[in-house]
């Protein structure tokens, strides 16, 4: 195969000259997915009629100017695709077609790319595990291991080389730890950047990009958010404003068009204030040696790169509670309207507890106000970014978690995952950087925060992770 496991910058621009077909690049990637997906399961739906949708993209008289003119793309399954069933990893979701497409699924399609199928995720996407009523997503570097979640399948497809990028979403963690257990690329930007999922999480859920390469996600995050400059941003850490002679395509939401205007290429060096805090999380809660090993290297590597690199402490205590008791206040939420015997034991005995802690007026919300509204910023400090491990451990074995009760998955999910969901507690935006190889030969992925409106930081130092520790872009066994 020529063009499945090329990047999405590579592929677009590659139709965009006409060196190759839109068709031939969906033909290619539904082609490894048939062959790959068994040893994964990424996918619950694969869409056979893309073919048809590439021929389209191909006809398009604003072909030259599309961003992923025939990139092929897999989307989370808690998100409308006109003309499919939205099940969210269920089988208590209703089996009705969806009418229309989730904005950013509209936006990837109006930038030229070709929707090849929906990926799986955990029962309404409560954990961070990657199994559900349709099977058990697992890890491309081990498949004894989880994805992770809930962006279980699209970070999977993604790193087995199903497809370039990803479209997910990220409520406590849902996109940066399946990248993180995947050794794939995740952010999760600020609110109002992109269009929200629309089961949102009372403000806590964002949609984002998954992806292998920085550029690839800048551009993604650039049509999702339909603001071009941030498919520039990883140069330079800033939004990079129009300069000439270059060109770039200008996304205008009300007709759909893109239009040429200048832009700036070229790198240039930025210097910021960067805390590190190998041991993030309060006493009781271990972190991996070589976890915390990987964000000491990351530092000293942006540290070379010319930035200001001071150490930083341990999260608030009280936080990990409330962050917990909003976590399971909001499985409660989302189960509410669904019919218990349909679903797996897991989500109901996590119902449960929310259901609990909801009637008690415990759940989280002073906490998440607190942390809103000055916790975050004074515990962040003066740093322009803080670098602190994904996850605490690698990725638990791949079973069905799905039919055990909730100690063992509420444990399950903190004892591994617990690093994630302060920053959606404050809304402030996040990525994982695949950074080091664990003993275990699993990724391991260090988490970039910013406060809001610092998604150029966080890519811009992305992008010189990957050029002084450059990252394996498929996991061995999906390499072609």
């Amino acid at each position: 195969m020529l063009w499945a496991g090329r990047s999405a910058v590579e592929i677009a621009t590659a139709v965009r000259q006409g060196d190759v077909t839109a068709a031939t690049v969906v033909e290619e990637h539904l082609h490894a997915i048939a062959e790959r997906d068994s040893r994964v399961g990424a996918f619950r739906m694969v869409r056979e009629r893309a073919i048809d949708e590439a021929r389209a993209v191909q006809k398009r008289r604003d072909l030259a100017d599309l961003p992923l003119a025939g990139v092929p793309v897999a989307v989370k399954d808690n998100l409308e695709v006109a003309g499919e069933t939205r099940r969210s990893g269920s089988a208590a979701t209703p089996e009705s077609i969806c009418d229309h497409d989730h904005d950013t699924v509209a936006r990837l399609r109006a930038a030229g790319a070709v929707v090849v199928g929906l990926t799986n995720l955990p029962e309404l996407g409560l954990v961070a595990f990657g199994d559900s009523h349709y099977g058990v997503v697992r890890n491309p570097w081990n498949p004894s291991r989880t994805a992770g979640g809930s962006s279980s399948g699209s970070a999977a497809a993604v790193a087995a080389g199903m497809v370039p990028i990803a479209l997910g979403n990220d409520g406590m963690g849902s996109l940066r730890i399946p990248g993180a257990c995947c050794g794939v690329l995740g952010l999760k930007p600020g609110p109002g950047l992109v269009p929200r999922p629309t089961e949102d999480w009372q403000g806590l859920a964002e949609n984002g990009p998954l992806a292998t390469t920085v550029e690839d996600l800048s551009v993604m995050l650039s049509v999702l958010a339909a603001d071009p400059p941030l498919a520039q941003s990883w140069r330079t850490g800033t939004r990079v404003e129009p300069e000439p002679p270059m060109l770039r395509s200008v996304w205008a939401d009300d007709d759909q068009v893109w239009e040429q205007q200048p832009v700036q290429t070229a790198a240039e060096p930025f210097d910021l204030r960067v805390a590190y805090a190998p041991r993030p999380l309060p006493p009781g809660l271990a972190v991996d040696a070589e976890f915390q090993s990987a964000v000491g290297a990351a530092a000293e590597a942006l540290r070379i790169a010319g930035h200001t690199v001071v150490e930083h402490g341990r999260l608030p205590a009280w936080l990990g509670p409330s962050t917990i008791a909003t976590w399971l206040a909001r499985a409660s939420e989302s189960a509410s309207s669904l019919t218990p015997a349909r679903l797996q034991r897991r989500t109901r005995s996590l119902a449960r507890a929310g259901a609990v802690l909801r009637r008690l007026k415990l759940e989280g919300a002073k906490g998440r106000k607190r942390w809103q509204d000055y916790g975050a910023d004074q515990w962040f400090g003066d740093a322009d970014v803080l670098v602190m491990p994904t996850l605490a451990a690698p990725p638990p074995v791949a079973e069905g978690w799905g039919e055990r009760g909730f100690l063992r998955n509420a444990l399950g999910n903190v004892r591994y995952a617990p690093c994630t969901g302060p920053w959606n507690m404050c809304g402030w935006p996040a990525m994982t950087v695949p950074f080091a190889t664990h003993s275990s030969g699993l990724p391991i992925g260090v988490q970039l925060v910013a406060p809001p409106g610092g998604e150029p930081h966080l890519l811009g130092l992305a992008a010189q992770l990957e050029s002084s520790h450059p990252w394996p872009r498929h996991a061995r066994g999906f390499s072609y």
